[in-house]
């Protein structure tokens, strides 16, 4: 029978009955859902929710036509995509409610939240972030010779965001097959397309960056899931990013508290008649494919479903703090497994020490991927990753285009697909530009949904070489006062080899901290094989009783040289090498027992890891002190270039006569 009363075109092409009416209940039951959870919401029985009303389309027929094993990443909107993998409701309701049988035992809310089993990665606010970690995914799928694709979404409003452009370029360059859904649903929040954007259509944008790109009616949902099934099998033998935009449109408003008043009416009343599940209602029972009994059946079967699924969340108890779970689930649990060094030794400077343990854990892990500007022929601008390539290939030791927030997101997503990686960002001071992903996904993504970040970043810092005011940082505080995050930061070779292959055994993401000053300055006898060393255990390089220094990194050598200058100073020295976790029993050891300390840094004073480790000293071992606890660090300046000016704003020149001082109390 021909169409009657349908607003949009439809082709069912070679779908048999069967496959029609499995896309129509897909699209009926998170309309359903969603239209309970509204009524629940204004009973108060829920406090937010987003809403998807009018684009189930493209969530379903995106998530029906990829494989049950291939990765989703989806937004607030794509309700569909967990009810699509047949995510059982109950556990959704619970998500919503926080409570534990969700996923994020009650840390997160709505779709913030991923889940291995079903392969779905939720979003979190900062929305372009996932963009990235598809991007590792599908790498970790081409280094696997997996005919897999990825799917993400993002909204209009998302693609102005910088790591869109970055994730497209990453993919492009290294054809990852990932399918990048952009649901073009007008509005980003408030703000209208025409504000976000000037190009005619978002797809245009591919061709900036090599891809292809399709446009697709997003309330059709024929259409979206026969030109995605067929473009997903075309990803799968042929491996390449695709950008597809789904034309579509927000029935509701941002959130439901938002309305929708700044929308024109006739705009709303136009796209109210593009209704993906009423047109699509009307079609099927114009095919006599539908009947009304039939569908009265699908919508009493999902509503009773809704129901019964609700009782069982409800009837769950309600999350109840308790300290021990909330603090043991901020990282995965690493069982550190100690290899020994062994006696036969070689002289290295410090830079080579931090080669050989690369090196060493890419033999070890066959699975570890390297990646950073500049790092495979060429050997980073440092030469540590000289001959990389080599040894171990160009898949796993992997130049990337110049975006660090891109990159690290690309390691989260390895890391999703059970893979290692390390990130060397060329200068520490460059990390500021991906700090989004290492501190809100790398940080808090095992807290909340027990994803672990099996991610390295090299961090090769510091002043003392005439850098200047952005290459010369020393910035540990940002990242020491994240929970989620671990904090490395030797000062000798020895210790730089062995922590650098406890870094990449540990499953959570390690910032290793290498002082650039030392790098050919500071040579050491190192063991030739593979060994490691414990996190969170400082080196005490000096026994005494009338002082203790506490320090790290290129601040513990201009100790010892002033120690040198006065051998009458009987002091401890404590060497901290992690500063997260750290080592406060040595510390209030030490502490204890000489009763006056001063604590050294090479960063600005203000906000720095010493302000904590004197706090907690006054805390823990007030009583046991004869003097106040000391701190010196360096200018309250950006880092100068000429010498003059950086050997000024240094801590350096201010120990010596702070330590006599102190001594003298």
């Amino acid at each position: 029978m021909p169409q009657t009363d349908s607003k949009i075109s439809y082709d069912k092409g070679h779908l048999k009955s069967e496959e029609l009416l499995l896309l129509y209940r897909a699209m009926l039951k998170p309309r359903l859902i969603e239209e309970k959870m509204l009524v629940l919401l204004r009973q108060g029985k829920i406090s937010k929710w987003f809403s998807g009303i009018g684009q189930e389309a493209i969530s379903t027929g995106v998530t029906l036509s990829l494989q049950e094993d291939e990765y989703i990443l989806p937004m607030h909107r794509n309700l569909g995509v967990f009810t699509s993998r047949n995510i059982p409701l109950h556990r959704l309701f619970s998500q919503w409610q926080g409570k534990a049988s969700g996923f994020t035992k009650g840390r997160d809310r709505s779709f913030h939240f991923g889940t291995q089993e079903y392969r779905i990665i939720g979003m979190i606010s900062h929305l372009g972030p996932q963009l990235g970690v598809a991007d590792g995914i599908a790498l970790a799928h081409k280094l696997k010779k997996e005919k897999k694709i990825t799917a993400v979404f993002t909204g209009e409003g998302g693609t102005s965001e910088g790591d869109f452009h970055e994730a497209l370029n990453i993919a492009s360059v290294w054809q990852l097959p990932v399918l990048f859904c952009i649901e073009n649903n007008g509005y980003g929040l408030s703000t209208p397309t025409n504000e976000q954007y000037k190009c005619q259509d978002l797809a245009e944008r591919a061709a900036g960056y090599g891809m292809e790109s399709l446009i697709l009616d997003g309330n059709n949902i024929l259409e979206v899931y026969q030109n995605i099934s067929r473009l997903a099998q075309n990803m799968r033998e042929n491996p390449r990013p695709v950008l597809v935009e789904f034309k579509t449109f927000r029935m509701r408003g941002h959130e439901e508290a938002s309305g929708t008043k700044y929308v024109p009416d006739e705009l709303m009343a136009a796209w109210a008649k593009k209704d993906p599940i009423e047109n699509y209602r009307q079609f099927l029972s114009s095919e006599e494919i539908l009947s009304e009994d039939l569908d009265k059946k699908y919508k009493a079967e999902i509503k009773a479903e809704i129901e019964e699924d609700l009782k069982t969340a409800n009837a769950e108890s309600a999350m109840e703090f308790d300290e021990s779970k909330e603090l043991n689930d901020v990282y995965e649990n690493f069982e550190y497994q100690d290899f020994a060094p062994k006696e036969n030794a070689e002289e290295l400077r410090f830079i080579d020490a931090v080669s050989q343990g690369l090196r060493q854990s890419m033999q070890k892990h066959g699975d570890l991927v390297l990646m950073g500007q500049d790092i495979a022929e060429y050997g980073g601008v440092f030469k540590i990753t000289e001959g990389f390539v080599e040894e171990f290939g160009k898949e796993r030791v992997r130049n990337t285009p110049i975006c660090e927030s891109g990159i690290v997101e690309a390691a989260m997503g390895l890391s999703i697909k059970g893979m290692k990686s390390m990130v060397e960002l060329q200068f520490a001071d460059f990390v500021s530009s991906g700090f989004n992903p290492v501190v809100n996904y790398l940080a808090k993504v095992h807290y909340r949904w027990g994803q672990n970040a099996d991610v390295v970043l090299r961090m090769p810092c510091g002043a003392g070489v005439g850098a200047g005011p952005f290459h010369s940082q020393t910035n540990e505080a940002w990242f020491t006062k994240t929970p989620g995050l671990k904090v490395v930061y030797p000062a000798f070779p020895y210790d730089a080899k062995g922590l650098l292959n406890t870094a990449f055994n540990d499953p959570n993401p390690v910032l290793f901290f290498e002082h650039k000053a030392l790098y050919r300055s500071i040579r050491q006898e190192v063991p030739v094989n593979y060994y490691t060393i414990p996190f969170g255990k400082a080196a005490k390089l000096r026994e005494g009783n009338d002082v203790t220094i506490i320090t790290f990194g290129a601040a513990v050598h201009w100790v010892l040289e002033t120690l040198e200058k006065h051998p009458d100073v009987d002091a401890d020295l404590l060497d901290l090498r992690t500063l997260q976790p750290l080592d406060t029993k040595s510390i209030f050891s030490s502490v204890k027992k000489t009763g006056k300390v001063i604590i050294l840094q090479e960063d600005s004073l203000f906000g720095g890891i010493g302000s904590d480790i004197a706090a907690m000293i006054n805390e823990e071992c007030f009583e046991y002190l004869d003097a106040p606890v000391k701190r010196v660090g360096s200018l309250e300046t950006p880092i100068p270039f000429a010498k003059a000016l950086e050997e000024g704003y240094l801590s350096k020149a201010k120990f010596e006569a702070k330590l006599l001082e102190l001594l003298q109390y």
